[in-house]
């Protein structure tokens, strides 16, 4: 059965190693939902966040794939209730929406969302929280014209309380 899983992939910080991570991907002909790559909490150490649509099996099997890669220090595998996840979006309406129309107004507050930036031809709004939400905010703006939209990939921190940096030890014992 088909399931959203995110994983969760820590390496150093070398060049080329995102096409090699995706090309396992590519291989077993999975499309990426969502890819976002930072720093992480550890010095020197890159987090990437990737999110499938794939059975179990497969994600498993992915994940096996990517740590036998020299520069990948550990890959974990989530179901979403191990993790607590957020995206943010970014909407660029008209200016003239905002003034003409209130509406646009208590949209933004129904959906928490906040105006970055009023500018003379164009509003910048933000909308922080899961791709449904963020989607659900595009479809009510959408009567008021969007100019521009952009939504960043999932970026998630596990539930249990254990560190990379024990993970990390683990692997060397």
């Amino acid at each position: 059965m088909t399931e959203k899983f995110t994983l969760s992939i820590f390496t150093e910080n070398t060049p080329g190693l995102l096409h090699r991570v995706t090309t396992v991907f590519t291989k077993r002909k999975l499309n990426i939902e969502s890819l976002t790559v930072s720093e992480s909490e550890t010095q020197g150490i890159h987090r990437y966040t990737i999110v499938v649509l794939t059975t179990k099996v497969v994600a498993k099997t992915v994940v096996n794939q990517l740590e036998k890669q020299v520069e990948i220090l550990r890959a974990f595998l989530h179901s979403d209730d191990e993790i607590v996840y957020q995206e943010i979006a970014l909407y660029k309406v008209p200016s003239e929406s905002l003034m003409r129309d209130k509406g646009v107004e208590e949209i933004v507050r129904d959906h928490h969302a906040r105006i970055l930036t009023i500018e003379k031809e164009f509003v910048i709004i933000e909308k922080t929280g899961h791709k449904e939400d963020t989607q659900v905010l595009y479809e009510r703006l959408e009567p008021y014209g969007i100019l521009e939209f952009v939504r960043s990939g999932r970026i998630a921190i596990t539930k249990p309380m254990k560190t990379l940096s024990e993970y990390l030890n683990e692997t060397q014992l």
